[in-house]
Order: structure tokens, then sequence, then C-alpha cells
């Protein structure tokens, strides 16, 4: 399962990027921040133009962004504060995660290495909330607002993502296979790659069939009764945080009442095995509803999506039914993602297409990997080849210069007696003899040959 976690954490989705907000405001409660906003010198991001003596820090998420409001701490000094440059109204930066990002709240002097926007805190030792983005596919924009062409979010705006998504069939967009739309963020806001793997499992759905086809039965409303949907549902972010931040016991959890969202918390553990197949029963026929349940679900699960580097996922990786698990099927999509499955891909899957699983870790292992003692035995590795190719030279040539000596040699002996002959005898009878001693010198050789070929055949026989 070691895969599926690398797999989930380069990817961060809407359940990652909401617990990242939690976590900022968990972080930052009751904290004064102070001076400058920072950025790293690799970064190609645009500069935060904002200066502030104290400040403070709360986060929101909306599908697959997050955006954090700076909110300057008003004094009787205004007037000082705008002459100074000093910032006097709130200024909102939205962040887009892209494949790695995530907020880190750390010592100054424990900053983290792909720390590319830094936020420090007044006070001494200083502090630093820091956007930490290893692979800067990431991305932030000052005085920014909610990307205007992403849809409601699937987890906090449910009932607008479905009359957002039913109102709209006609659209071309649902001509497409089901798994390349669900990463449409103009009506999934917030679904991501292992999202939709489990989703479709879940409900048992070929990733490429049309769109169309599975959401043209679906109601604007939840056909449970969104009302009595809303009813079972559990305000569980104050536990949530308990449970992820159990460790930062010095900040106050009380504080976090107006970050409470409603989280649909399964109910497997409080029903019977009759109420699951019949929740299960209801479900089944209901995409949209799965597309907001199952991210709440990783909500509830907590600890993923802030510390790559230090957090336990394997809870995550136990809730995990199809995504980079063990005996599913992966293809890539049209889009070149990989798409994972059970069964048959369905009658849109690209042709020829193949699992890019077995070529990854191959060129992994063969061309990535620098370790010291890859690179010792590439060099020795390397030592052998040339002396085996150094010693192949010497073979070939030595022959060569002792057949060009032996061939200088015949041609100063033939020489030498062609000088006697012409002085002894008569240039009529050079000739025969030659040719008698050429066709007796090539009969021996000839059934020399001949002897060697019938040795072998009766051998072989």
């Amino acid at each position: 399962m070691q895969h599926s976690l690398i797999c989930s954490i380069k990817m961060p989705e809407g359940p990652e990027l909401h617990l990242a907000s939690l976590y900022v405001n968990k972080m930052c409660d009751g904290v004064l921040f102070t001076g400058p906003v920072r950025k790293s010198e690799v970064s190609k991001n645009p500069d935060v133009p904002f200066t502030c003596e104290a400040y403070r820090i709360t986060a929101t998420s909306r599908g697959k962004e997050v955006k954090l409001t700076l909110t300057p701490i008003k004094s009787d000094e205004g007037k000082q504060r705008a002459k100074a440059g000093q910032a006097d109204q709130p200024m909102n930066i939205v962040f887009r995660f892209g494949m790695s990002g995530y907020f880190r709240f750390t010592p100054e002097d424990e900053l983290p290495k792909h720390a590319h926007l830094r936020f420090y805190t007044k006070e001494t030792p200083c502090r630093v909330l820091s956007f930490v983005d290893a692979r800067r596919f990431g991305s932030w924009h000052p005085s920014g607002s909610w990307q205007p062409g992403r849809g409601p979010c699937i987890m906090s705006e449910y009932e607008s993502f479905r009359e957002n998504v039913v109102s709209n069939l006609s659209d071309r967009t649902f001509d497409r296979p089901i798994c390349e739309v669900l990463l449409n963020q103009k009506y999934f806001n917030g679904i991501g790659n292992y999202l939709r793997a489990e989703i479709l499992y879940r409900l048992n759905i070929p990733p490429f069939v049309t769109a169309r086809t599975v959401l043209e039965g679906l109601e604007s409303e939840d056909s449970c009764g969104n009302k009595k949907h809303m009813k079972n549902e559990v305000t569980a972010t104050k536990v949530v945080c308990e449970h992820i931040f159990s460790d930062h016991q010095r900040f106050n959890l009380t504080a976090l009442h107006f970050l409470t969202v409603p989280l649909s918390l399964s109910s497997v553990h409080k029903t019977s095995a009759r109420a699951k197949q019949k929740q299960v029963k209801d479900e089944t026929a209901d995409l949209l509803r799965l597309c907001h349940t199952v991210p709440l679900e990783v909500v509830s699960l907590g600890g993923k999506g802030y510390d790559p580097e230090k957090a336990d996922y394997s809870d995550f990786e136990a809730w995990l039914q199809c995504y980079c698990v063990d005996g599913m099927k992966s293809i890539r999509d049209h889009n070149g993602r990989t798409m994972w499955f059970k069964g048959h891909p369905g009658p849109m899957a690209p042709k020829d297409s193949k699992s890019p699983k077995a070529k990854k870790r191959a060129k992994k292992e063969d061309d990535h990997d620098y370790t010291a003692k890859k690179k010792v035995a590439q060099s020795r590795s390397a030592s052998m080849t040339k002396k085996i190719t150094v010693k192949q030279e010497t073979i070939t040539k030595t022959p060569k210069r002792e057949k060009d000596t032996h061939v200088k040699e015949a041609g100063y002996k033939r020489k030498k007696t062609g000088k006697t002959r012409e002085a002894g005898t008569p240039q009529h009878e050079k000739t025969p003899a030659a040719r008698r001693r050429k066709s007796s010198s090539t009969e021996p050789t000839a059934a020399g040959e001949l002897k060697v070929f019938f040795q072998n055949v009766f051998f072989l026989l």
C-alpha cells in the first residue's frame, strides 16, 4: 500500500484543501503576524504586496481552492500606518495546491525546504506559517477571489452542486466518459483522481460510459429527501480537529465553533446490518450524493493533507477500496490520467491503452536512482566495461599485426625465389611448376576439410 500512499499525497483534492483550511485556522487561532509576506527566490508566483505591524490569518476552502484572509488589527494610529505604507484593509490570497502543496506551521529555525510563501508571527521566538510546494505546480493570487469557471463545492454547497449538474446535462461535456467528466471542475469542483475511482467503484459503474447516461435519471433535489439527510448529519469538525492536532494541545479548540461544517459521517458503526444494506441500495442510483458523502468520509478520517513528510496515513490507506489497491485495473483516459477500476472499462475506453504502472516503476529504478550505492555500482560497472573493451581491442589488434608481418615475409620470400629462378631457369617453365605447386598445396586442404566435415556428421549421428 505504500504506492497508494505516494499516489494519494501527490494530488490534493477537495478533502485535503478543506483539511488544510482547518489546519490554518487551528494553528493561527489567537496568533498575531507581523511584517511583510515573504516569497522564495525560486518561485515564479507573484509577490504579495502586504505589510502590516500586526494582523491575523484565517482560512476558508471551496472545492480545490483555499482562501487566506489577512486582517490588520485596528488601532488609533490609522493615519500613521497609511503614511508608513502599512496595510489598513484585509487582503485575500487564493491558493491552488497543484500536485504537492500544503501548509505548515513551524519555528523559524525549522523552516521547510520548499517553503515558497511565508508569514512570520509577532512573537519571540518567531514562528512561520509556510505554503510548502516541492514540485512548484501550486499557485497563489493576491487580492484574488474564487476562480469564476469553477462550480459549487461538492462538500459545502451540495444543493447548488446538484442543481448545477442536473440543469446542464444537455451540455456537450456530458457526451464524454463519466470518469473524465468527474474531473471537470466546472461541475464537480473538488473531485480528483482518487475520489472518482472510489465513487465509481462503489456504484459499480464502468468508467468509460457516457456521463449523460449515468446522470439522466437524477433530480436536482436529493431523492432520499434532503431535509432528512441533513438532519442525520453530525457536526463533527471539532472532533476531527482534536484527532488531527492532538499533539498541539496548547491551542484552544473551543475557538473553532465558527468553523464547524456538517460532515456526513458513515452510519455503518451506528446501524444494524439491515440498515446498512438499505443505505447501500438507496445510494447505488445516485452518483451525485456519493460525490458529496465520499469526500466527507475522507474529512472525517482527518490527518491527511497537512504534512506529507510526517503524517500517518494508515487510516486513509485502509479506507481506500479501489485507488492503487492490489487486484484493481488501471488505464489511461483520453487526457492521460490514470483511472483505477474493476471489471470492464466500458465502450468508450481508449483503444490499445495500457496501464502505466510497470513502466513508471522501471523508469524510476533505472533513470532516477541517485543514491550513493547506485553511483558506486555504476562506476564499478563502467570501469569493468572499459577494461573488457580494452582487452578485446588488444585481442583483435594482435592477430592483425601478426598477419601483416606474415604477409610481408611471404611477399619478400616470393620476390627472392623469383629472382633466383629468373637467373637459372627459362620463363616458360615457371608457370606450370607454379600451377602444380598450387594444386598440390590446395588438394590436401580440401581433403582435410572433407575429413573434418564427415567427422562432424558422424558425431552428430
